[in-house]
């Protein structure tokens, strides 16, 4: 069965750094894209990055562009998001994503607090 398990949320200050990390299993990782989603308190669920299968394709939302990274490695059957600049609208859970055979998976997300 499919599972997402999302690790490296926390709290730090507006300008710091994060790096999500977001590990697969029950699944072939390196035939599906993956996405990174947050949500924040009162607000609907949004996407934050995508990468392809190999990884030579990203998309961000906007928002993050230019201060987020999107990276796989398929070895490790990871998906990471490297996050700089953070800002406080930044704050959310964070939820690892795969669509596969037309159900949509989600880890438990991780929680980011972006405050001084």
């Amino acid at each position: 069965q499919v599972q997402l398990v999302e690790s490296g949320g926390g709290l730090v200050q507006p300008g710091g750094s994060l790096r999500l990390s977001c590990a697969a299993s029950g699944f072939t990782f390196s035939a599906y894209n993956m996405n990174w989603y947050r949500q924040a308190p009162g607000k609907e669920r949004e996407l934050v990055a995508t990468i392809t299968t190999a990884g030579t394709s990203t998309i961000y939302a906007d928002s993050v562009k230019g201060r987020f990274t999107i990276s796989r490695d398929n070895a490790k059957n990871t998906v990471y998001l490297q996050m700089n600049s953070l800002k406080p609208e930044d704050a959310a859970v964070y939820y690892c994503n795969v669509y596969r055979r037309w159900n949509n998976y989600w880890g438990q997300g991780t929680q980011v607090t972006v405050s001084s």
